[in-house]
């Protein structure tokens, strides 16, 4: 199993409830709609709390998000696929592309505590 893992910042002027719902609503059925999405096992989105943000945004993350695949093989193939570029092209409408922050990685070590 290969993960991509990236942290992510929405686009500056852009409230954190209009980018949780955009990242949501529209960015993550876009991904899972084209043919570079079908390479994709699985699709998680971790959003940031909206109390979080109380009393002020610090100017961090807004979120991760992690995208399985079968192999390394199958991540190449979800990037060459013709419609990767409509879905790279819509990180600009809610992303800071700029702080886009990611990491492809293989097989986690897991380390269970008292054991």
């Amino acid at each position: 199993m290969v993960k991509l893992t990236c942290l992510v910042r929405r686009k500056e002027g852009m409230s954190p409830e209009e980018f949780h719902s955009y990242w949501r609503d529209h960015h993550g059925p876009l991904v899972l709609s084209t043919r570079s999405g079908s390479h994709v096992q699985r699709y998680e989105q971790h959003h940031r709390s909206l109390s979080d943000y109380e009393p002020h945004d610090d100017g961090q993350y807004d979120g991760v998000t992690e995208q399985w695949f079968e192999s390394m093989e199958e991540y190449q193939a979800h990037i060459a696929e013709k419609d990767f570029a409509e879905v790279w092209a819509d990180l600009p409408k809610f992303l800071d592309v700029e702080r886009l922050a990611f990491v492809v990685t293989e097989e986690p070590v897991v380390i269970l505590a008292g054991r």
